[in-house]
């Protein structure tokens, strides 16, 4: 579920809305029909002489929040405390979120739906899981089998819609696991214990008994090798638990 306001110490994209000479009233951009202020202390460390030389309306930025009134639904902002990566970085999240609500209309509009009722079915247990509806819609454009587990249509939509707007250069290491069990129920163990390293960015496929191939798809190889392990590690404390036999092969 979507905040209604930011919290103390967020960074958010505003857009500048009146210029006076204490400081700046701004739309918050992520916020629909929410406004903050930023005083002329928090827009530029030292003494501002000219606040205009730093703010003019209908310019967009990155602040930090510094307060948050509830019942007013208005925030007090900081520009000086964020700096030049942090903001690049902000923009380019917000961009992407911007796309992702397009493309979730797309979806919506092939399930003959509202964008609201996708919210309500997948959209907003999507941005729980990966952070951002985008990180979702990312991870569906490159896996080749995405959440096996739902097999619900709107999986399928968002692939279709994902693999067609989506295009970022990605990198892929992989790796060969060998899981069996002799138990009675070993088939359903070995099951259970493979599922746990699905995580999002990791493809796990079958690749004849004993053996599963795993794609770890990322934006850079020491993220990827991050998740690769953190996902090999997830498998093997479920192998332990469920009586598994594990082995794990990184191929190069």
């Amino acid at each position: 579920m979507r905040k209604d306001l930011p919290e103390i110490g967020d960074l958010v994209v505003v857009t500048i809305r009146e210029v006076k000479n204490f400081g700046a009233n701004v739309k918050l951009d992520e916020y629909p029909g929410k406004e903050g202020f930023i005083h002329i202390a928090e827009v530029a460390t030292g003494w501002v002489k000219h606040i205009r030389d730093y703010l003019r309306e209908g310019q967009r930025t990155v602040c930090k929040v510094l307060g948050v009134n509830q019942s007013r639904g208005y925030v007090d902002l900081s520009l000086k405390r964020v700096n030049d990566h942090q903001k690049r970085e902000k923009i380019s999240e917000w961009k992407n979120d911007q796309k992702s609500e397009k493309l979730l209309e797309i979806v919506a509009k092939a399930l003959k739906k509202t964008p609201e009722e996708c919210d309500k079915e997948f959209a907003d247990d999507l941005r729980q899981r990966y952070g951002t509806l985008y990180n979702a819609f990312e991870d569906a454009s490159l896996n080749e089998i995405w959440m096996p587990e739902v097999k619900a249509k709107w999986k399928n939509a968002m692939i279709k819609v994902a693999k067609e707007n989506i295009n970022t250069p990605y990198v892929k290491i992989n790796g060969m696991i060998e899981a069996y069990s002799v138990a009675g129920n070993g088939a359903e163990s070995v099951r259970d214990t493979i599922v746990q390293g699905m995580l999002p960015g990791v493809n796990i496929q079958y690749a004849g008994a004993p053996k599963y191939r795993m794609v770890v798809t990322e934006k850079d190889y020491k993220t990827a090798e991050d998740l690769l392990k953190k996902s090999v590690q997830s498998i093997a404390d479920a192998a332990k638990k469920n009586s598994v036999n594990f082995e794990f092969t990184r191929k190069q």
